[in-house]
């Protein structure tokens, strides 16, 4: 997962799993959130989505849903505050890409 950490930009795969963990999940049910929200358009692997989990991890922008993981045998994770200001910051500039491209077609 390379987010482009100069520009700030997220990984799509990055954004996707960030949206889908809004509320606790764990790994199938995030890959289903994802072809289920993009139409089919992305389907992610599990080396791809265990490996953009790690990664997220380390970031602190997403935690092991401890509450989830006493009463359920499948790790759940949740996005952090620190996660949901990073979904926020792409936004952002997702619609300051748009808004200069509206501009000029």
């Amino acid at each position: 997962m390379r987010d482009n950490i100069k520009g700030g930009a997220l990984t799509e795969t990055t954004l996707l799993v960030l949206l889908a963990l809004h509320r606790s999940n764990h790994g199938y049910g995030i890959m289903k959130f994802i072809e289920s929200s993009t139409k089919g358009r992305v389907v992610l692997g599990a080396g791809t989505l265990y490996g953009a989990i790690q990664a997220l991890e380390k970031k602190k922008w997403i935690v092991l849903n401890s509450k989830d993981e006493a009463q359920n045998k499948k790790k759940e994770y949740i996005i952090t505050e620190l996660g949901q200001q990073k979904v926020k910051e792409e936004l952002q500039r997702m619609e300051e890409i748009q808004q200069l491209a509206l501009s000029i077609i």
